[in-house]
């Protein structure tokens, strides 16, 4: 793989995950980590993406969960609109961060009256711009690689919550490996809200779909619904319309 072509591939990860690791981009590329750290370091210069320890960082957590620059957000937009149709009036609904989950938050329903409770501080301000909902914030130390709130206490709480739907954020989902990430505490965020959720609902554009990433979350069928940009029958979608999952 010629540099030019490394390192476009290497910015589309980072856009497409938000987050890369470098051990992980040496073994999909076969190149040693030190070509990898020096591929960072110059898409940095270029301020395409945030160098942080061990990896990489897209933009996106640096412009803000409002920002137009955000990767495929017209996907992240039809798969908010179909997502809202799930929310209905009294509900308790758990929620994740990320750029999906902000675009849910801006198509709520005006009349809509429910709760959501959230470990992401972005998300948590776009709920609060809604008139009529009631934010709850999950607090405990926050990761400033995903910007959520992260450990013990927050899965503790999580816990604790009884909600009617969890909509997730997704970073790789495969009908055969399951939901998967590459940070361990997110990981730990993710399957509590799973474990407490009556419905399940993933959310993820299509370039995620058939990826999997180092740590997994949960098996395919412990997800209820799957939530892309693409029609419910599309042939993509199909191996997880076998293993039981709702596809919308």
């Amino acid at each position: 793989m010629l540099k030019e072509e490394r390192l476009a591939y290497i910015l589309h990860q980072v856009n497409l995950h938000n987050k890369v690791l470098s051990s992980h981009l040496s073994e999909q590329i076969q190149v040693s980590e030190d070509t990898i750290r020096r591929d960072l370091a110059e898409l940095a210069l270029e301020g395409k993406i945030i160098k942080v320890h061990g990896g990489a960082l897209s933009n996106s957590f640096h412009q803000g969960i409002a920002s137009q620059d955000v990767y495929a957000v017209e996907d992240k937009k039809t798969i908010a609109l179909k997502a809202v149709q799930l929310i209905h009036d009294g509900m308790f609904v758990l929620t994740t961060g990320g750029t999906t989950i902000a675009e849910l938050a801006r198509v709520l329903p005006r009349d809509l009256q429910a709760t959501f409770i959230t470990v992401s501080l972005p998300a948590a301000f776009e709920y609060a711009n809604h008139p009529n909902i009631e934010v709850i914030v999950i607090g405990d130390k926050l990761s400033k690689g995903s910007k959520i709130t992260v450990g013990g206490e927050a899965i503790s709480k999580i816990k604790m919550i009884k909600a009617d739907l969890c909509f997730l954020g997704n970073n790789a989902i495969d009908a055969e490996d399951g939901l998967t990430d590459n940070d361990w505490d997110v990981v730990q965020v993710k399957r509590a809200m799973i474990s407490t959720a009556k419905k399940v609902v993933v959310l993820s554009i299509s370039e995620k779909i058939d990826t999997s990433e180092q740590l997994k979350i949960c098996d395919a069928e412990e997800i209820d619904v799957l939530i892309t940009e693409l029609p419910p029958d599309s042939k993509k979608l199909q191996p997880y319309k076998k293993k039981g999952i709702q596809i919308l």
